[in-house]
């Protein structure tokens, strides 16, 4: 009789996975954990899910604020959705509850990346011909002013 040393588990109870695209995005290493963690708890039938920024932070070890300022991040990159939640108490009040978040298609992802990436070669080629043009100006004046 053999010893197994690892117990089996079912792949898809245990594990998640991560796009390999999420790393042709630019996101900071706390972006990535974040990004992860809402991975690992995201229902994968509605792709969504609700912790706090507290459990966040205390998962990634990061503060509220600073998880709050890596989940707009990766909201503004296309990665995830958030929405508001309500949470009703005992006696009847209604409160703020944890965001929900819906993981984003990562192909929509990348596609807004690439369109960011366009549009900034776009307007450093649109400076580039200003300054070559100002140069040309620039010696144009010396030009007229010598004679």
């Amino acid at each position: 009789m053999m010893f197994q040393r690892w117990p089996k588990r079912d792949p898809n109870k245990h594990y998640y996975l991560v796009p390999n695209e999420v790393f042709n995005l630019g996101l900071t290493s706390h972006e990535i954990a974040v990004y992860n963690y809402l991975l690992r708890c995201e229902d994968r039938r509605t792709y969504q899910c609700h912790p706090s920024y507290r459990t966040i932070g205390r998962s990634v070890q990061l503060s509220e604020n600073t998880v709050r300022k890596y989940v707009a991040g990766l909201e503004e990159k296309g990665l995830i959705r958030t929405e508001p939640s309500t949470i009703t108490t005992k006696d009847g009040r209604v409160r703020n509850g944890s965001l929900i978040y819906t993981i984003r298609p990562i192909q929509e992802a990348l596609e807004l990346n690439y369109q960011r990436q366009f549009l900034q070669a776009e307007r450093d080629m649109e400076r580039a011909q200003a300054e070559k043009r100002l140069v040309e100006l620039n010696q144009q004046n010396k030009k007229e002013e010598s004679a």
